[in-house]
């Protein structure tokens, strides 16, 4: 291993020691307790299956076979979850064949921040995480099921599923994707229209036109934001079945992974002799290889607030410094837009997950000394799904990537750190991905530009304001002031400016998402401007200086004045608060953790 690597994991274990001891009794105690149908009182399991067919009835009368909960986050309004309509049919029917049971325990609610991006409902997105956790737990809370199956794919969703999984950490669950969309126009393209519709030199009906050649079909977005992240983590922690991330929907092997996932599930269950409960599965060192992989992939900023939600969902205690330390000795190997200009299914051809899983391994970056819904260790997740006979089988992956832009070796990467900083100043601490960035080192020191809402951009960048070197300062973005926004909708403006020759940085206390690219993004700022961060203090003019190299955020105002200065109270917070169901969130919204607590409104308790 790594020694680095195996520092911060042993310091991870060491700082958890008490939190993930209570979480292990916690489920332990759990395990005792149930999952026993027989528990039940009559009226309860007459209840619980009252809807099954005779068949099922008997079989969950007599407490021998497993009965598997499904919880899915099917729409069919977003592309990555509409081809979940289909799949508690093929899995009951999976089931079925050996000898098991399954039911619908709940359905979650999902959102999509692409189509809320800029808009009032993007301020429910990042809560969406904690209201699909405590919805996944009410379906999961009748104790009918032996083990669970978890149908989620993007943003907000997916890491919501995980910490509710592990709220109920005794059973077995495995994690089923259901893949990106083919690939559609370029990355490159795409990117080129958005930069040439905010400079106004194509109109909406053109971006609108490249906009749906982008996104065209039923699957996930095909760039390498948080939804895709989100599958490349599960499965190196080993709660997707080997090589399912990224296969198309809509396809036999698709179909087929979904019933082998689902077959797969019962083998676990406490009613068998190979008990593989995802308590056990999430430990430290698993977390750690999630942290790695998503660094490995240049993946999305927003896991720096998951994943640590995540942790402490099994007890686990992670922060922004294992991040910076885990980073400074990942390579990274792939380039996957935003980071480069290829997509998921290019990555897959190039190599995709086995490839990735090998060179980590081998660059001895990744806990093999652990477990999977597969059993102990990652080998198997250098093989790759094939279909033959309309069965699932497993085959050696590639040993060497087929498209070395895609996918680099460990030994010649792309750069030898994952391009994801810590940045400390007296503005407080926030991150930087630096993996996209032309000049990952550059320092930028400019005078600030000082904004309240990314909407008030749009104006001054059009009206000229910001034709000038600046740090763009966008605060009372955070968890509690409003939900901790995704501040997208600022990078076609900034990137006009930068390739103008300006050095442009941004700086906030929301969030910029796995679409974080070219622009110098200070995010995730905390102490958030509405909570005591310096944040609220900072003025037009003020000189700004960003230092990524050296891990600093710095507001180059003396000590004195600073302390004089009154932070300055937020004039549209209020008002953006209210409508599109925000007024219902308040509660949550108030109770918020810090970023690098994981921007929390769901407390979990030992």
């Amino acid at each position: 291993m790594n020694p680095v690597v195996e520092t911060v994991t042993q310091r991870i274990i060491e700082r958890s020691k008490d939190t993930r001891r209570a979480y292990l009794d916690k489920i332990e105690q759990a395990r005792v307790k149930g999952p026993h149908r027989g528990a039940l009182a009559c009226g309860n399991l007459a209840h619980g299956f009252a809807a099954c067919s005779a068949d099922d009835k008997a079989s969950l009368k007599g407490f021998t076979k497993a009965n598997i909960g499904i919880i899915t986050s099917y729409n069919d309004m977003l592309s990555a979850h509409q081809p979940y309509e289909t799949y508690p049919d093929v899995i009951k029917q999976a089931v079925a064949e050996v000898g098991s049971v399954a039911q619908v325990a709940g359905g979650v609610p999902a959102m999509c921040d692409g189509v809320t991006q800029g808009q009032d409902g993007m301020d429910l997105s990042l809560m969406s995480r904690d209201v699909i956790a405590m919805s996944s737990c009410i379906g999961l809370s009748h104790n009918m099921f032996d083990g669970a199956l978890m149908l989620g794919i993007c943003d907000k969703i997916v890491p919501g599923l995980v910490m509710s999984a592990l709220s109920f950490g005794h059973l077995p669950m495995v994690f089923v994707p259901a893949g990106p969309m083919p690939s559609g126009i370029s990355n490159k393209e795409k990117a080129r229209t958005r930069q040439l519709f905010a400079e106004g030199k194509v109109g909406r009906e053109e971006l609108l036109e490249s906009e749906s050649a982008s996104y065209h079909s039923a699957g996930t977005c095909t760039f390498y934001g948080t939804a895709n992240s989100n599958q490349l983590v599960v499965e190196v922690m080993g709660l997707h079945l080997p090589g399912s991330s990224f296969v198309n929907p809509g396809t036999p092997l698709r179909d087929a992974l979904t019933k082998a996932a689902a077959v797969q599930v019962t083998r676990l269950t406490d009613l068998g002799t190979n008990y593989t409960p995802i308590g056990h599965i999430v430990d430290e060192k698993s977390v750690v290889n999630g942290i790695v992989a998503l660094l490995a992939t240049g993946g999305s900023t927003n896991h720096t607030m998951h994943l640590v939600a995540m942790a402490r969902a099994a007890g686990i205690i992670v922060n922004w410094d294992d991040f910076s330390e885990l980073s400074s000795v990942t390579p990274l190997l792939t380039r996957i837009y935003p980071n480069g200009q290829a997509d998921i299914n290019h990555f897959v051809a190039a190599g995709g997950m086995a490839l990735l899983f090998r060179e980590l391994l081998g660059a001895g970056v990744l806990h093999n000394d652990v477990k999977t819904v597969c059993g102990e260790g990652l080998e198997k997740y250098t093989q790759e799904p094939f279909l033959e006979d309309g069965k699932v089988v497993w085959k050696e992956g590639p040993t060497q990537s087929s498209d070395p832009t895609v996918i680099a070796s460990a030994a010649q990467p792309f750069s030898s750190n994952g391009g994801l900083s810590v940045l400390e100043g007296n503005l407080g601490r926030g991150v930087i991905k630096t993996s996209a960035m032309p000049a990952p080192d550059a320092v930028i020191e400019a005078p600030a530009v000082v904004f309240e809402s990314q909407h008030d951009l749009e104006g001054a960048f059009k009206s000229g304001e910001l034709e000038k070197d600046c740090v763009v300062v966008v605060r009372f973005q955070g968890p509690k002031a409003v939900g901790m926004p995704e501040l997208h909708k600022l990078t076609p403006p900034l990137g006009v400016l930068q390739d103008k020759g300006y050095k442009v940085a941004l700086v906030t206390d929301g969030r910029m998402s796995g679409a974080s690219g070219k622009i110098p993004a200070a995010i995730h700022l905390t102490p958030e401007a509405i909570d005591g961060g310096i944040l609220a203090k900072v003025q037009n003019g003020d000189l700004v200086r960003l230092d990524p190299a050296n891990g600093q955020l710095q507001l180059l105002v003396d000590d004195a004045e600073l302390a004089q200065r009154q932070a300055v109270l937020p004039s549209r917070v209020e008002g953006e608060r209210v409508g599109m169901g925000r007024e219902f969130f308040g509660a949550l919204r108030s109770n918020m953790t810090g970023a690098e607590q994981g921007a929390a409104c769901v407390f979990v308790e030992g």
